[in-house]
């Protein structure tokens, strides 16, 4: 068991490092922090480079913690809030399947990322290596909490933002 969960959070949290730094650093063939933040402030998120750095840091550094089993479950609730924000702003208009861009593959991303924060890292992690434990059930309903917030504050800060204000964020 302790094989599969490493398995499961190896190639998930990896895949979320690497789709994070298409949006940091432009690796893998992304974007970049330029191109990424005028995404965002096509989809109204105001101030655009604030998300760009929430959603970037989401995906990169949890995917990295995850992928480590490294502050469990911090890493795993930033994907899932990463993915949270992607489901309702991109993603839910266009139905379920994801050939029209709907919501099965952040789906598919955001549900184990959240059972991997139930679960825990388990035996094959660094957190187990160094003995590092976050006090539970605290850490887990606190960074719930902070998690379901912010995705909140990044939905509602597109119904704050005026066409005028999100293009001259995109400018920046």
């Amino acid at each position: 068991m302790n094989e599969g969960l490493f398995v499961a959070r190896l190639v998930l949290g990896g895949m979320m490092a690497a789709h994070g730094a298409q949006k940091l650093f432009g690796w893998f063939g992304g974007g970049g922090n330029q191109k990424t933040t005028a995404g965002m402030a096509r989809q109204r998120f105001t101030p655009a480079w604030f998300w760009t750095w929430v959603a970037a840091i989401g995906e990169f550094g949890g995917g990295l913690l995850l992928a480590l089993g490294l502050f469990s479950p911090l890493g795993g609730f930033g994907v899932l809030g990463a993915m949270l924000v992607a489901i309702v702003a991109s993603h839910l208009h266009k139905g379920f399947w994801n050939r029209n861009g709907g919501v099965e593959f952040p789906l598919m991303i955001a549900v184990p990322a959240l059972a991997l924060t139930l679960i825990g890292p388990r035996a094959i992690s660094l957190d187990n290596l160094f003995r590092i434990a976050l006090p539970e059930p605290i850490s887990w309903v606190v960074l719930a909490i902070g998690t379901l917030l912010t995705v909140g504050a990044a939905l509602q800060s597109r119904t704050l933002a005026t066409p005028a204000a999100s293009e001259s964020v995109g400018a920046v």
